[in-house]
């Protein structure tokens, strides 16, 4: 037999190595309303059946019928397991009345009646309270974990634990398994992290993984950190166009097939429109594309579109739109995964970093999920576009806080140019790599038949070498 059984959540089953222990002691903790209650009716009603049925225990924090109000507002509860496969019983009147020796006597008894595969005990701290000042709850502790070890059935422990209770509370140190649900605050955003602290016999996913709570119970998103992988792949050895022809004519046959480029300068200049002619690139020659955009709503991205005779309703693009208000990083970025899996795109535009980098919980994990999403597309011959808003309207002086650059690619500055009182329009490309490049600082147009360079002979006046008089910085 399998040594883990499923958590009910296949995403969390990837954060414990393959799931949940058989035969242990797993202990859920966090604060109220963190979903604890959710993971563990979730797992009851993913495993439970008649002949290897769960036996869910609660004590003094909710009533038993609450619990089970509740629990039928949620997709996978199933009214017919109740009574067959999943069976509650309620522990307050017997912990008011009896003690921790009472509860002893109920759960032997219950668990020779039920022979359960599964058992829960909800709230488990919430019988703390009733173990007197003679430190009686660690002869209970012990007694049961005995019980329960000698009866082949895992059990889950739910309590409103605080961090720091885990090097106090002894039922840490028996449980062989830990998983904490928190909150994680970041400036004005709240967002869910759940974090597997101990887990005997297995290996886990470290760290913290973002989780939302719905109907559907609890939906995990592993955390995105691809680890270096030294191994070879295949790499199309093809150059495209880029669907940009001003950049085309300052790239040496335009770009690696499933390269990375990132475009950045300041608002208005033309990096959406730059993004589009990229997208509808492959569009108009039978290829699948994603425009993920946090940018504009689907109304202007379309009207924006129709000035150059495309439309983001056709057929081989996929419109990925979210709102930077409420975006979980974590969730974006799996479903965008998911999207160029199951799309086949050959390329994506992803309109802004910016958006992205203030969502991400900190900078640590906007990088992770950066070098994450470059790394598979280059393995999967995916080409990405990428957008970035600087705040200087004229010559940035530095590129060295866009995480991205480094990491590109191709890499692309857009800039005005005071030229007598009139603002135009620049384009540098500052890093090709694996191939030669034009560094001129050149003038470029947005027109009706797209974006295109400015003849040298037209421009206003004489323009530089990049870096002659005005530098970019690090990139």
């Amino acid at each position: 037999m399998n040594d883990r059984m499923t958590s009910g959540s296949d995403p969390l089953d990837v954060v414990l190595g393959g799931g949940l222990p058989r035969n242990a002691i797993i202990l859920v903790m966090g604060a109220p309303g963190a979903g604890k209650t959710i993971i563990a009716q979730q797992w009851v009603f993913a495993n439970a059946t008649p002949e290897r049925p769960a036996l869910y225990l609660s004590t003094v924090s909710e009533p038993l019928e609450k619990l089970l109000r509740y629990g039928q507002t949620l997709s996978f509860f199933d009214p017919k397991a109740v009574g067959r496969s999943v069976w509650y019983e309620d522990l307050g009147g017997t912990l008011r009345d009896q003690g921790l020796q009472g509860v002893l006597v109920r759960v032997r008894e219950l668990v020779r009646v039920r022979r359960p595969a599964m058992i829960v005990i909800d709230s488990f701290k919430a019988m703390h309270p009733y173990a007197g000042r003679s430190g009686g709850f660690r002869p209970f502790l012990h007694d049961l974990a005995g019980m329960l070890s000698a009866f082949p059935a895992t059990s889950m422990w739910v309590g409103e634990y605080q961090e720091d209770e885990i090097q106090r509370s002894p039922e840490f140190a028996v449980a062989d398994a830990i998983i904490a649900l928190k909150s994680v605050h970041s400036a004005e955003r709240s967002s869910r992290a759940l974090q597997v602290h101990k887990l005997r016999g297995g290996g886990f996913l470290a760290g913290t993984h973002s989780y939302r709570l719905s109907e559907e119970g609890i939906t995990v998103y592993p955390r995105l950190a691809d680890p270096a992988d030294p191994r070879d792949y295949e790499l199309r050895g093809e150059r495209v166009p880029s669907g940009i022809q001003a950049l085309d004519d300052m790239m040496e046959d335009g770009y690696w097939s499933g390269s990375s480029t990132l475009v950045a300068g300041p608002t208005g200049i033309g990096k959406t429109v730059m993004g589009l002619h990229f997208a509808f690139y492959a569009v108009n020659h039978g290829e699948r594309a994603i425009i993920a955009t946090m940018q504009e709503h689907p109304s202007q991205l379309e009207r924006t579109a129709s000035q150059f005779g495309w439309s983001v309703k056709s057929d081989n693009l996929t419109l990925m739109y979210r709102s930077p208000v409420d975006l979980n990083v974590d969730q974006w970025v799996y479903e965008l995964l998911d999207t160029m899996e199951t799309t086949g795109a050959r390329r994506v535009l992803l309109d802004s970093l910016a958006d992205l980098q203030a969502a991400a919980p900190d900078e640590t994990r906007f990088r992770e999920y950066l070098y994450s999403l470059l790394h598979r597309s280059s393995r999967h011959g995916i080409s990405l576009m990428m957008t970035y808003e600087l705040p200087e309207l004229f010559g940035a002086s530095r590129l060295s806080d866009v995480a991205a650059s480094h990491l590109s690619d191709n890499v692309v500055l857009l800039q005005y140019r005071d030229d007598a009182g009139a603002m135009a329009r620049t384009l540098t490309v500052l890093k090709t790599r694996a191939t030669d490049h034009e560094s001129r600082v050149r003038e470029f147009r947005i027109a009706a038949d797209g974006i295109a360079l400015v003849p040298t002979s037209e421009a206003r006046e004489p323009l530089r070498d990049f870096g002659a008089g005005q530098s970019a910085g690090k990139v």
